[in-house]
């Protein structure tokens, strides 16, 4: 750390003296529980195209996904969503829901600027790294995956 001047050190002091200290163990609860919450959701949405439609536990995940984000974008339109975050943080926006807010959001924030450059060239701008990076990543765990089966260490 750089060495500080007097009265750098005098400010740093006053600001440790009135910064909010954050209730980090609170904070983490909240975000445990609320993710749990939307992941208990997203179990029942499984169990329910596993019981009413033809999907057993493999292929229930694709619509379960789709399910889940789609009502995050709908609360995320009628602004339940944003209240969620701001109460529980990282626990709403690490499930898949958070993909579908973000998504959302983009699309809000920039619908002023119209449909095309407003909505359809902002709405990505958040998720877009996530879709890319997840899309490699799938990439090269496939040729991975590939290259065991071919060589026997995967049966």
């Amino acid at each position: 750390m750089k060495k500080q001047t007097a009265s750098q050190k005098s400010y740093q002091d006053l600001v440790d003296v009135h910064d909010e200290k954050r209730p980090v163990l609170l904070n983490c609860i909240k975000a445990f529980v609320v993710g749990g919450i939307i992941c208990a959701i997203g179990q029942a949405v499984t169990v329910f195209f596993i019981l009413f439609f033809p999907f057993t536990e493999q292929t229930a995940g694709n619509p379960t996904v789709a399910v889940m984000v789609f009502i995050a974008m709908l609360l995320t339109g009628f602004g339940v969503y944003d209240r969620l975050g701001q109460f529980a943080g990282a626990g709403s926006a690490v499930p898949v829901t958070g993909f579908g807010n973000s998504v959302i959001s983009a699309a809000i924030e920039h619908r002023s600027e119209g449909y095309v450059l407003g909505v359809g060239g902002n709405m990505f701008k958040l998720a877009g790294s996530v879709i890319v990076f997840g899309v490699v990543a799938a990439f090269f765990l496939a040729i991975i995956k590939t290259l065991l089966i071919q060589w026997g260490v995967l049966g």
